[in-house]
């Protein structure tokens, strides 16, 4: 049975740095079995139990703005 994902929107964002330094920082949260993070959509994808509000959390304490998507 495939991880539960969960999507968040990030915001602040510019570069392919910022992109590699919120996908750096949500791989290290514990539960995350798989991050994918689009510049473009600006949009962060994590497979895995972590829970939400660490995700929340670590983004947030790189830099970045973050909140869960539902839906």
């Amino acid at each position: 049975m495939p991880a539960p994902t969960q999507r968040l929107a990030i915001t602040g964002m510019t570069c392919a740095g910022c992109v590699n330094a919120v996908r750096r920082v949500l791989v290290r949260v514990p539960g995350t079995a798989d991050v994918r993070v689009a510049l473009e959509s600006g949009r962060a994808e994590v497979a895995g139990t972590a829970v939400p509000e660490a995700l929340l959390a670590a983004v947030r304490k790189a830099g970045y703005g973050a909140e869960v998507l539902t839906a």
